[in-house]
């Protein structure tokens, strides 16, 4: 029998068209086997789910499971991962599960878990559908739904890796697919070349081989993900003790090929910016318009232009997150000498330059840096110029041989992406202009004053370590408060006043 991945097989195919269409709400085993969710969509797959499993529940009209059924409604109404988590605890909780789905619905929580960027749960799904692929293998099937469990698996230790690193992975539903499916190719390629270049086993029929045939077709809609960059080939004069210790202290990344980020569903990313930044629609268009059709994620260097205040050092922070890249913040401020570019070995102060830095602590060739404010970097020549060292690392040629002089060896820099704020252009010099896509960010205007009040009151609750499901909204007379004296602009001065209202509302509150 050919092993048919499940996207060719009819009968999927039929049911696949009803999920998308919203007639058909997969289960927890087609799920496995690669079907999308209802209507394509997390959030609308976890409602449909826990509305019907709460219908079920509640007809059971059976004592314990009040609290299922109280979750349940609650993840209906706000798809959230701590409320697939509450569902699972009140799960474990049933003393009497007869008659209900329990482990369909431990293993579809664990889905969803994934969907939201959970390793653990990412691996466990993995491991379920390695499960299915080794009833299937012995009957000459299988081999696709291997190959899915292997990309599950790696995409369980990319999460792992990024959480480590210190990179946010929230809102990851619209590319988690994407990425798992890269993966999957990936294996089926190998595989695929593995069995056709083994000689064909005594008894293997022409089916046997329908597999590797289909595998070794290209994919119309996933390429296979890169092999990555070596960035550091070599550590310069290692006889030297200093050497030696350069050396040791490089020497994981030696010649190591650096994973690139793949190009996340840039539908699902501008959607999402747009939302947070309605005023910069057009900055979200033009940046991702510079990423179409590229398979990993690298920018031009681009410089956000903007008054102070206006979101533009937070935008180049959301962006870096919505594209799933790492990401480093420096502020130039303090920066006045040509330290960015590295200082010799032969220093007490000696390290390697910055971008090598950010490639060595998120184990990443593409990171994003971010600089903030770069107008106020110091123009002094003594010791050197930030702005002639960032003229080599924007150059594609020279950063693809960038000589790091604590190194003291060439590193292929070429893939890290650069992103800057500005308040003005006049102290920076046009040599770095020229390099560089400039993007006027927009102020927010005063039409925006309702969406803008709601987020800040929300992340400060959030800062003060409350729910900000727990925040009363803010009221009609309050936002005409805030109309009279914020007419748009700075969203700092914003901040400070809805602060302010916060305050008055938690005096009035302890006065009642």
């Amino acid at each position: 029998m050919t092993d048919k991945p499940p996207s060719l097989d009819r009968h999927f195919q039929r049911r696949q068209k009803a999920a998308i269409a919203g007639l058909h709400l997969p289960t927890a085993e087609e799920l496995l086997r690669g079907m999308t969710l209802f209507r394509e969509d997390l959030a609308e797959d976890i409602r449909e789910y826990s509305s019907r499993l709460s219908g079920r529940v509640k007809k059971r009209k059976r004592t314990g499971l009040e609290l299922l059924a109280a979750c349940l409604d609650e993840l209906s109404v706000e798809p959230s991962e701590d409320g697939v988590l509450a569902v699972e605890a009140a799960l474990d909780l049933i003393v009497d599960a007869q008659g209900l789905p329990i482990d369909e619905c431990l293993l579809r929580c664990r889905f969803y878990r994934a969907y939201f960027g959970n390793g653990q749960a990412t691996a466990l799904i993995a491991g379920e559908i390695a499960h299915l692929a080794s009833g299937e293998l012995g009957r000459g099937r299988g081999h696709a739904l291997l190959s899915r469990s292997l990309g599950w698996a790696m995409q369980a230790r990319e999460l792992d890796r990024r959480l480590r690193a210190g990179v946010s992975v929230q809102r990851y539903a619209d590319w988690f697919e994407p990425e798992v499916r890269a993966y999957e190719v990936h294996f089926r390629n190998a595989i695929a070349a593995s069995t056709v270049d083994e000689p064909e086993p005594q008894g293997s029929s022409s089916d046997d081989l329908a597999f590797a045939t289909w595998a070794k077709e290209p994919s119309e809609n996933f390429e296979r993900p890169s092999d990555g960059v070596v960035v550091i080939s070599g550590i310069g004069n290692e006889a030297t003790a200093e050497g030696k210790r350069v050396a040791k202290e490089f020497a994981k990344f030696k010649q190591r090929p650096l994973p690139l980020h793949t190009m996340p569903e840039l539908a699902g990313v501008r959607s999402r910016l747009v939302a947070e930044f309605p005023h910069a629609v057009a900055v979200v268009d033009k940046v991702l318009e510079g990423l179409s059709g590229r398979r990993t994620v690298h920018m031009r260097p681009i410089i956000l232009l903007g008054s102070p205040g206006g979101g533009k050092t937070r935008f180049a922070r959301r962006l870096s997150e919505e594209l799933g890249t790492p990401y480093n913040l420096i502020s130039c401020g303090g920066l006045s000498d040509s330290s960015i570019g590295g200082t010799a070995r032969r220093w007490s102060s000696g390290e390697p330059s910055l971008p090598v830095m950010v490639v060595r602590l998120h184990e990443c060739a593409g990171p994003v840096v971010i600089l903030d404010e770069i107008e106020k970097i110091g123009t002094s020549r003594h010791n050197g110029n930030v702005h002639d060292v960032l003229i080599g690392l924007f150059e594609p040629e020279t950063s693809r041989r960038w000589h790091d002089p604590y190194l003291q060896a060439h590193c292929d820099l070429s893939n890290v992406s650069w992103l800057m704020t500005a308040n003005s252009m006049e102290p920076i010099p046009k040599a770095l202009l020229d390099r560089c896509r400039i993007l006027r960010f927009p102020d927010p205007g005063a039409d925006q004053l309702p969406l803008f009040a709601t987020r800040i009151l929300e992340r400060q609750y959030i800062d003060a370590g409350h729910d900000p499901r727990w925040a009363t909204p803010l009221e009609g007379f309050e936002l005409d408060a805030l109309a009279n004296v914020w007419r748009g602009g700075s969203l700092r001065r914003l901040e400070r006043l809805v602060e302010g209202l916060r305050e008055a509302r938690e005096r009035a509150r302890r006065q009642q």
